[in-house]
């Protein structure tokens, strides 16, 4: 691309803004120079690159607020640069990333570490999550205040519950001196050990252990009582219950300062997904029950749920190709997070806007990030998706290294037809 960029005959989307307009955006270097409806009404200047969106929509490229990338430690199933080429071809320009590296993410020079890593593929913005406790073996609290410093988007102990709640407690209390975020995998760990899928009538067919729907509630609730005492941020990850979600909805109401999200998976699929001992489709949390998918839907819907991640965990195929008990748990989701996503507009649960939104301005307000807008001046981040877009899923044209998808062969509608990061064209659709 030169210097300066036209991006022209779009149906431009900005949750941010309010704004679901047919116009035109102008980009000149790294930044949003001019966006409206009247820009370029009569033509385009001469020495101005010009891109015609024909008609499909202009949007601030995707925010994923839930990525692990196991660079460190395991790159044989994800590095930084394979993720961001897998988040690029998905429209995501922006990826957070969980602390379940080899080491464990939980000091300033790993936290360091990470960002560089996401600066030097020039594809995306990375942004790290730093561990809640040292080696997120739920013991020691990490440096909170020294590691939101040196760039910790949020703490969690990703992929692990916090089970202690003397030790929540005080994690809780202290990091509002920071304003910092506390993110939870709300699972009550005794509940869930050995666990292999949701406890029910398909479990007990399968002969397989049970994760019971209440782990999940029984963490939020307790987590609550936290953070009715501590007045803290507070943030579900993944939920996918029905009574989690109640907890959650009834918490808002009460003003609680309390956000969650879920993933794709968990409004996309259920339990039945596992068919014949399918690996693949082991997650943590497990996929649930029909019933729990359609209260998913609904939290989306009347907006209980605040945000959409792809919970995108890359696991290699000698982790996978196992018996269903020793598999390890989870699938990939970056480029899957905007198809499925869009379902929920093409089933009329959400419309087009706010889908995109939560994907977008949903996660970057949320977490503080300068991203997920087409604010004159903001970085020009941009996807362009086709909505109505025909497609199938395919397990091996999927750009990340590990192929642990649970939707290969599903045919969906909407794809992304074009990433631009800082100003720069970094995926195109062939038939863009």
């Amino acid at each position: 691309m030169t210097a300066r960029t036209a991006f022209i005959n779009a149906r431009l989307i900005d949750p941010a803004n309010g704004l679901d307009a047919k116009g035109a955006l102008l980009v000149e270097s790294e930044r949003i120079a001019d966006v409206g409806t009247a820009l370029f009404r009569d033509g385009v200047p001469s020495g101005i690159e010009t891109i015609d969106c024909k008609g499909q929509v202009l949007a601030p490229g995707l925010v994923d607020m839930r990525a692990l990338v196991p660079e460190p430690g395991e790159t044989h199933k994800e590095s930084v640069a394979s993720a961001a080429a897998a988040a690029v071809a998905g429209g995501v320009t922006t990826i957070v990333t969980l602390p379940n590296t080899n080491p464990v993410i939980d000091d300033v020079a790993l936290v360091e570490f990470m960002i560089e890593r996401g600066r030097e593929t020039g594809l995306i913005n990375l942004f790290p999550y730093a561990a809640l406790t040292v080696g997120t073996k739920g013991e020691k609290l990490t440096e909170i205040g020294l590691l939101r410093e040196a760039g910790a988007i949020a703490f969690t102990d990703g992929t692990r519950a916090i089970a202690d709640p003397v030790l929540l407690r005080r994690a809780l209390a202290y990091s509002t001196s920071w304003d910092a975020l506390i993110i939870q995998h709300p699972e009550e760990p005794s509940l869930a050990r050995g666990g292999q899928i949701n406890d029910g009538e398909y479990a007990t067919r399968l002969g397989l252990q049970g994760i019971p729907p209440c782990a999940e509630v029984m963490m939020i609730e307790r987590d609550l009582h936290l953070v009715a005492t501590t007045g803290a941020r507070y943030h579900a990850a993944h939920v996918s219950t029905a009574m989690g979600i109640d907890a959650i909805r009834k918490a808002k109401a009460r003003g609680m300062k309390i956000t969650c999200d879920t993933s794709p998976h968990y409004f996309g699929l259920n339990e039945t997904a596992i068919g014949n001992y399918r690996t693949f489709a082991k997650l943590s949390p497990p996929l649930r029950s029909e019933d729990d998918r359609k209260a998913v839907v609904e939290g989306l819907r009347d907006g209980t749920i605040d945000v959409i991640a792809s919970d995108h965990n890359p696991q290699d195929p000698d982790s996978k190709r196992l018996p269903f008990a020793q598999a390890m748990a989870g699938a990939i989701g970056l480029e899957t997070l905007l198809p499925i996503t869009l379902e929920l507009y093409h089933n009329k649960v959400l419309s087009l806007g706010a889908a995109i939104a939560k994907v977008t301005s949903a996660p970057a307000r949320l977490l503080g990030l300068p991203a997920g807008t087409l604010t004159r001046g903001a970085r020009a981040d941009l996807v362009v998706i086709d909505p109505d877009r025909p497609w199938v899923i395919r397990e091996d044209a999927l750009a990340s290294k590990s192929r642990n998808t649970l939707f290969d062969s599903r045919p969906v509608q909407g794809r992304c037809q074009r990433t631009v990061f800082g100003g720069r064209t970094v995926h195109c659709a062939k038939d863009a």
